[in-house]
C-alpha cells in the first residue's frame, strides 16, 4: 500500500478559518485511499492534527507526491515547506446526528449542544456541516433552554477574562442599522466616568461595518489577552476584536458562515452576544435593539421576544441586562462603512454639536443607562453625566488614551473614487431603506475596504430638490465603484421621495 505521507508545498491560499487540503487526483494517497472531493480527511504533522476538506488540483501546480494546505490549516499545524504530512480517513462526526435531528424539528439536550460546539471548535465540521447547524437553528427554532445550553457551551469553548473588579459593564447593539456606531462614543464616556468597560466586538456579519472594523480605522483591535488586560487596567476600557482573544471561538467560526448566508438567526444571535460578553467578564449589559421595517428587528413583537430571551438567559448566568428599544427606521449618523463611520465618531467626540444629532443623542442615552448601573446614580441622571463628560472633552481624551494604549491613533481617510447619487425629483424624503443602502456600501467594498462606503446627505422628513445630492458612494477602486453604481441604477426605492 502506498505511504500516506505527502510533502508540503505552500500555495498561499487564504480561506479564513476553513481548513483545506490540496492534492492531485493522481497522487498515491488519493488513488490508494479512494479520496474524492469534498472528502473530510485527517491531516497530521508532528503530533498535531486537523480535519480538512479535500480539494483537487488538476495541474502541474503540485507534483503527485506534493500537497498543500490553506493558510489557516498551515498555521494551525505550524507547517514548513518540505514537511511531510500524514493523510488518513477521519472518524465519523457523531454530533452531526444531533444536527440532523434539529433539522427535523426535535429539541436538543445540553449534552448534544455541547458536543456540537466542541466538534465545531475542534475543526470537525465542514462549511456544509456548519451551514446545516445554522439552518437548523434559524427561524426562531431554538427554545429558551436550547439558547441557554448553546450560550453556555460557547462560553466554555474558549478563554474567560478576569478583572480586578467584579463590576464590569458593557453595551451591545443587535445591528441592522447602518451607521449606528455608538459603541466608540459610549466606551470612552463610560470609562471616563470610572466604570470598567472591556468592549469586545465582532466584525461585520451582514453589515458594511462592525464595531471592530470601525475601531480598526483608528487603532489596532487584534489584541492579545495580555495586551487587552493592560489597556483596560490603564484606561478602564478597550475596544477590541473578540476573535483575537479566543473568547467564544465557536462564534467566530459560525459568523464566517452566517456572513456568507446573509443571516443572523435569533437564537444564534443571543448566544453570540451573551457568550462573548460573559466570557469577557461582563456583569451588567445594556443591549440596544433598533426596530424598523428595514432593520434587522422589524416589529415590536420580534423585539419583545428577543428581549425576553436575552434577559432570561442573562438571569441564568447572574447577569443584569437592560434592553433598550430604539428607532430603526433609518440610518444613524451620515457615514456607512468603517472610515466614514469613524469620521462621524470623531466629529462627535471632538465636540461638533450641530451635526449628527441622532448619533450623538443615542450615544448619550445609552451611555447614561450604563452609568445608571452605578447604584449611586438615580434614573435619568446618567444622561446628564454622560453629556458633561462628552462636552467637557474628557471622553475625547479617554478615547485617545484607549487608542494609544492599543497601539496608536490614526485619522480616518476616505476612498479616492466617488459617485454622487442625485435626486431625480423634488419632494419629501419619506423612507430610507436600511438594507438596500447597506448593500450599496458593501458592493463598494466595505467593510474589507476600510475607506469604502456611503455618505448620506438626507434624513427622513427632509425637503429635497431635483438634482440635489442624496448620498455619495466611496470606493477604493473603479471596479468596486462601478459595481455599486450598477446596483443603484438597478434597484428602486433605496430612498423614497414623495412629490409634494
Amino acid at each position: 500500500m502506498a505511504s500516506p505521507r505527502m510533502v508540503l508545498k505552500p500555495l498561499g491560499i487564504k480561506t479564513y478559518k476553513e481548513a483545506v487540503l490540496y492534492m492531485r487526483a493522481d497522487s498515491p494517497v488519493c488513488l490508494s485511499e479512494g479520496f474524492e472531493v469534498p472528502a473530510r480527511v485527517l491531516v497530521t504533522l508532528n503530533g498535531l492534527s486537523i480535519i480538512a476538506t479535500l480539494n483537487i488540483i488538476n495541474s502541474s501546480l503540485l507534483a503527485t507526491n506534493e500537497a498543500s494546505l490553506s493558510e489557516y490549516a498551515w498555521d494551525y499545524l505550524r507547517a514548513k515547506t518540505g514537511d511531510e504530512i500524514i493523510v488518513s480517513h477521519s472518524k465519523p462526526v457523531l454530533s452531526l446526528s444531533a444536527v440532523r435531528s434539529k433539522l427535523y424539528g426535535n429539541n436538543l439536550s445540553e449534552k448534544e449542544i455541547r458536543e456540537i460546539i466542541d466538534d465545531i471548535v475542534l475543526g470537525q465540521y465542514s462549511d456544509i456541516n456548519l451551514t446545516m447547524f445554522l439552518s437548523a437553528s434559524s427561524g426562531n427554532r431554538l427554545t429558551q433552554d436550547e439558547i441557554f445550553y448553546l450560550t453556555k457551551a460557547m462560553i466554555e469553548s474558549g478563554e474567560k477574562l478576569k478583572w480586578h473588579t467584579d463590576f464590569i459593564v458593557d453595551k451591545h447593539c443587535v445591528g441592522g442599522l447602518p451607521g449606528n456606531r455608538t459603541s466608540l462614543i459610549i466606551v470612552p464616556i463610560v470609562a471616563a466616568y470610572g466604570l470598567t468597560i472591556p468592549k469586545t466586538s465582532s466584525r461585520a456579519i451582514t453589515s458594511p461595518a462592525g464595531t471592530a472594523d470601525t475601531m480598526e480605522v483608528f487603532s489596532p483591535v487584534n489584541l492579545s489577552l495580555k495586551t487587552m488586560q493592560r489597556v483596560v487596567e490603564k484606561e478602564n476600557g478597550c475596544i477590541a476584536w473578540g476573535g483575537s482573544v479566543s473568547l467564544s471561538p465557536a462564534d467566530d467560526l459560525l459568523i464566517r458562515i452566517e456572513r456568507a448566508m446573509d443571516i443572523d438567526s435569533e437564537g444564534q444571535m443571543i448566544a453570540s452576544i451573551l457568550s462573548k460578553k460573559i466570557a469577557a467578564g461582563s456583569t451588567h449589559i445594556v443591549i440596544d435593539i433598533p426596530i424598523g421595517e428595514t432593520a434587522k428587528v422589524r416589529t415590536l413583537e420580534s423585539a419583545n421576544l428577543l428581549s425576553k430571551y436575552l434577559t432570561e438567559t442573562g438571569k441564568k448566568f447572574g447577569i443584569e441586562i437592560k434592553v433598550i428599544f430604539t428607532d430603526g427606521a433609518q440610518p444613524i449618523g451620515r457615514g456607512i462603512g468603517p472610515a466614514l463611520e469613524a469620521r462621524d465618531v470623531l466629529d462627535i467626540l471632538q465636540g461638533e454639536k450641530n451635526i449628527l444629532q441622532d448619533l450623538r443623542e443615542r450615544s448619550l442615552m445609552l451611555a447614561g443607562k450604563i452609568i445608571e448601573f452605578d447604584r449611586k446614580i438615580a434614573d435619568g441622571k446618567g444622561y446628564l453625566i454622560a453629556k458633561e463628560l462628552l462636552d467637557s472633552g474628557k471622553a475625547l481624551s479617554k478615547f485617545y488614551g484607549i487608542c494609544n494604549a492599543q497601539g496608536g491613533f490614526a485619522e480616518p481617510e476616505l476612498a479616492p473614487y466617488t459617485h454622487i447619487v442625485l435626486s431625480k425629483k423634488s419632494g419629501v424624503i419619506v423612507e430610507i431603506n436600511n438594507r438596500r443602502l447597506a448593500s450599496v456600501a458593501k458592493l463598494a467594498g466595505a467593510p474589507l475596504a476600510k475607506m469604502a462606503g456611503v455618505r448620506l446627505h438626507v434624513k427622513v422628513g427632509d425637503h429635497i430638490e431635483k438634482n440635489q445630492p442624496l448620498y455619495i458612494v466611496y470606493a477604493e477602486s473603479l471596479g468596486e465603484l462601478d459595481y455599486a453604481i450598477s446596483y443603484v441604477d438597478a434597484v428602486n426605492n433605496i430612498i423614497t421621495i414623495k412629490v409634494e
